[in-house]
């Protein structure tokens, strides 16, 4: 399984990929273990995450939370132990769950899936 991490490659932003891209908002942020792909999670309103997982064949997503370690893989639906990637390990402490602020509705609890 470790063909699927490269812990070299950094995030590749503070936020969603595809959420920053429309104006759309996340709850939680994942990071694909093999090119640095950070989606928003299955519980966010579009769960870019698990979405490119698939598309690319990235099966290892970790957690960009803070103080959150751990890798699920979308292929086994299990959780796996995987080395430490390249830094930034989560989004900025500043930055709002859900985020970002300013694009959270009121009744973000409502959006989640």
């Amino acid at each position: 399984m470790t063909e699927a991490i490269n812990p070299s490659v950094p995030p590749s932003g503070a936020g969603c990929v595809e959420c920053e891209a429309t104006g759309g908002w996340w709850f939680h942020l994942r990071r694909c273990a093999a090119c640095g792909h950070v989606g928003c999670c299955d519980s966010s309103p579009s769960g870019h995450a698990t979405a490119h997982a698939k598309a690319a064949g990235h099966p290892l997503i970790t957690s960009f939370e803070p103080g959150e370690d751990w890798f699920w893989d979308n292929d086994t639906e299990q959780f796996y132990d995987g080395p430490r990637l390249a830094d930034p390990q989560e989004h900025p402490l500043d930055q709002s769950t859900p985020g970002p602020a300013g694009r959270v509705p009121a009744d973000w609890q409502r959006h989640l899936r």
